[in-house]
């Protein structure tokens, strides 16, 4: 793939690559507070906090197993705090999916822009 990567960043011109220098990949924290901006980042808070709060009662379940004496007790808050652990999982889940999406559409979105400078430079050619 790098072989590839690289005959294409060779077949561009200075001002090619500039034009995608700036829309370049952004870092994974610019990544990660960018899911919650945009026509899905209603979902992405709703699901952060449910993760969150899922977080908090599961190290909550936890402590309780932990203090109980009794044994039933204990497995009662057991299995209550893994299943709270894996809707923590599930949530942690749900935003990587939308971030591996719109890393997906930032590709696309890269594709189109080469496309369209390759269009504007074979129009540029045939009116010559």
């Amino acid at each position: 793939m790098n072989n590839v990567d690289d005959l294409i960043g060779r077949a561009l011109t200075d001002e090619d690559r500039a034009l995608l220098a700036r829309h370049g990949e952004p870092g994974y924290v610019a990544q990660a507070f960018g899911l919650f901006r945009g026509p899905m980042g209603w979902a992405v808070w709703v699901a952060y906090i449910v993760g969150v709060l899922a977080f908090l009662a599961g190290a909550y379940a936890v402590w309780q197993m932990v203090a109980t004496a009794d044994l039933l007790s204990a497995v009662k808050w057991g299995v209550g705090a893994v299943l709270l652990f894996q809707l923590t999982t599930m949530t942690k889940g749900f935003m990587g999916s939308h971030m591996e999406a719109n890393r997906m559409l930032r590709e696309l979105k890269r594709v189109e822009l080469q496309l369209s400078l390759l269009r504007a430079d074979r129009a540029g050619e045939q009116g010559r």
